[in-house]
């Protein structure tokens, strides 16, 4: 019958709903904290965040937040601190000279808050980290601007003699508020399978 029919289509339809929410629930990263042992009775909890082998699928985009604006004390210090003396990171008189006409702020700073940014959604749980390629530094960055990190995960395979571990593979782009590409990079993951990795 015609009621018999429509009753079968909404329940395909709801079967179809929940198993696509169950895909969606799966692949999200997990805020929370777990449960641990209290010598003195009272509820604790540890803090969780990160992903497991087992949680990284392949094609996902992770867009990593919060943001972060690069300001001149940030510059300056990851600058010296690091023993870089090229003028066009802190000298306001000589950059005026370049094409740049303002202070460019250091690559590997960038670099290093784009990773950083990534850590919480691909590699907070890593054992360890395997390796970087093919950085490109697209578009310079200054002081004031605010960037953005997404990363995708291009790659994952078990590992060959870790059997508890697995190696994933992203690719991570950074932006800038305005929509500007001005870095990628790739890098790979030594990841614990669930079960097998430090809490």
């Amino acid at each position: 019958s015609s009621a018999a029919s429509d009753v079968y289509k909404r329940q395909a339809q709801m079967s179809r709903y929940f198993e696509w929410q169950a895909r969606i629930e799966s692949k999200k990263m997990v805020y929370g904290s777990t449960p641990v042992a209290d010598k003195t009775g009272k509820r604790r909890f540890r803090e969780d965040i990160g992903r497991n082998f087992e949680d990284f699928v392949l094609g996902d985009i992770y867009e990593h937040r919060p943001g972060r604006t690069i300001s001149e004390a940030d510059n300056t210090w990851f600058t010296l601190l690091t023993m870089n003396t090229h003028p066009l990171h802190f000298d306001k008189e000589y950059v005026k000279e370049s094409e740049f006409g303002q202070i460019l702020v250091n690559s590997c700073l960038t670099l290093s808050i784009v990773a950083g940014m990534s850590v919480s959604d691909v590699s907070q749980k890593a054992i360890a980290n395997l390796g970087w390629t093919d950085i490109k530094l697209p578009a310079p960055v200054f002081i004031g601007d605010t960037i953005y990190a997404e990363s995708e995960v291009i790659d994952k395979r078990e590992s060959n003699s870790r059997p508890t571990q697995g190696i994933v593979s992203i690719k991570t782009r950074g932006t800038k508020a305005d929509g500007t590409l001005f870095m990628t990079f790739d890098r790979s993951m030594l990841v614990a399978k669930q079960g097998h990795g430090i809490d």
